[in-house]
């Protein structure tokens, strides 16, 4: 019997079956921030160098930091970060046997989402107004 390779092989049935739910959304922006997370690792590095080098270097690497781009890096820096930790919780949860039913699985990819974007938006808003009420002596 010889394999006829002219026949119509079945294609993998995610393209047809498969729609997109919260805990696929959750999975890949797991990889994408863990990712993420690690390009972070040379903006920390580039940080620590600058502060290393003086005060020129490091003045420098501020006023690049401080530019919208900056603060867009860094503001996807942290919600890549508190994504990130806060999924990985709920997948040691998973890996304990906990939360591996659909709705408990649903509901905890959305917490991640809603929680991970709450904390964010609090540690922005703890640097820009938080830091005000650290003054001391005005």
């Amino acid at each position: 019997m010889s394999a006829n390779w002219s026949e119509q092989r079945p294609l993998s049935p995610f393209t047809s079956i498969w729609r997109w739910h919260v805990t696929m959304v959750t999975s890949i922006l797991h990889r994408a921030s863990g990712v993420a997370l690690y390009g972070g690792v040379f903006v920390l590095v580039a940080w620590l160098a600058a502060a290393a080098e003086g005060p020129k270097a490091y003045l420098k690497l501020m006023a690049i930091m401080a530019s919208w781009p900056g603060r867009a890096l860094l503001f996807g820096f942290t919600l890549a970060l508190s994504f990130h930790l806060l999924n990985g919780v709920r997948y040691l949860l998973w890996g304990k046997g906990i939360g591996y039913d659909k709705q408990t699985a649903d509901r905890t990819a959305w917490l991640v989402i809603v929680l991970s974007s709450l904390m964010t938006l609090a540690i922005w808003a703890t640097a820009y107004w938080g830091l005000d009420l650290l003054k001391i002596g005005g």
